[in-house]
């Protein structure tokens, strides 16, 4: 008696990952995403491995079966979330846990280069020019983190070992965690305000010309979490007008940020490529969590980090 294999289709980048564990415990197929809508009907199981396409948006809502479970090497999901994918019950996971302490030390690093004014000094040493500056302390600071899953908590617990003030704002309040309702009154008195929350529809664009105004003039942003999270038009007019005292973006609503994107030459602004949570060995600690995800999938026993799909993210928080 021949032995059915499930089926794994990955939607592949480079590199790709190392799946050797599953040889001979799953039918490995590789796609890209010009692929993918042909392949979708024959797979058991979705790696998305490129987190970044938007080939399974697209894809899902066509003919034939689709796969019982999908996961992301992402922490988002809002990249491969659609309509037909929310409503039926493929099972989606999320890399919940792999980048939590990552994104908290690069927070951490931009609140301590922006206090100590490094992106100038560094500058300065290249034009070869001896400019005494005094800089900011950190430590008595106020911060106001945004998103209060593992990756804000992970910022908040950072943060507070440089003894600076922090407050969490979550979906809803309870002990420890602000509700949105306290959003204003937090950012108003924040030196650092921290975006890290999930894109749903309810947090699209929340950091908009309002938010951005009621901050106050010494204020620095971050995000970290989604680019769709800002209102860039207006966080530009911020940092041109100077309401705000800086901002860091590490997430774009496009994605390389354009060449002529006027967000490169914001005074105030550091801009980075969406590398806030990739450390060395990233993508290895991504396909160890996947590969000891799908052995309990392939025992039948129950997924951790499912995603709970009408909400965006995995809820428990």
């Amino acid at each position: 008696m021949t032995l059915t294999l499930p089926t794994l289709l990955v939607l592949d980048a480079d590199p790709p990952p190392r799946l050797g564990r599953l040889t001979g415990r799953a039918r490995i197929v590789h796609t890209d995403a010009a692929g993918l809508a042909e392949r979708l009907p024959e797979a058991d199981v979705l790696l998305v491995w490129d987190f970044t396409s938007h080939a399974v948006r697209e894809a899902w809502p066509g003919a034939g079966p689709r796969p019982r479970w999908v996961h992301t090497a992402s922490a988002g999901v809002d990249h491969l979330m659609c309509p037909e994918l929310a409503a039926g019950e493929t099972v989606v996971t999320n890399a919940r846990g792999i980048f939590d302490q990552p994104i908290a030390e690069y927070v951490a690093a931009l609140v301590l280069a922006v206090a100590k004014d490094l992106p100038r000094t560094l500058e300065l040493q290249r034009e070869r020019t001896w400019r005494h500056r005094e800089t900011r302390r950190v430590a008595g600071t106020r911060a106001c983190v945004v998103g209060s899953g593992p990756i804000g908590r992970a910022i908040a617990r950072t943060l507070k070992a440089l003894d600076v003030t922090t407050a969490l704002v979550g979906r809803v309040p309870r002990t420890g965690i602000h509700g949105p309702g306290d959003l204003d009154r937090l950012i108003a008195r924040a030196d650092w305000v921290i975006a890290a929350a999930p894109l749903t529809e309810q947090t699209h664009g929340m950091f908009d010309a309002h938010r951005f105004g009621v901050m106050q003039p010494s204020a620095v942003f971050v995000n970290v979490g989604r680019g769709p999270l800002v209102d860039e038009d207006a966080l530009a007019e911020a940092l041109r007008r100077r309401w705000i005292a800086g901002a860091a973006l590490d997430v774009f609503a496009a994605e390389p940020l354009p060449e002529d994107s006027p967000l490169w030459g914001l005074p105030g602004l550091i801009v980075s490529p969406h590398m806030s949570g990739d450390t060395v060995g990233w993508r290895d600690e991504l396909g160890i969590q996947f590969v000891e995800l799908y052995e309990r999938w392939a025992a039948g026993r129950s997924l951790v980090n499912v995603v709970d799909k009408k909400r965006g993210y995995v809820p428990g928080h």
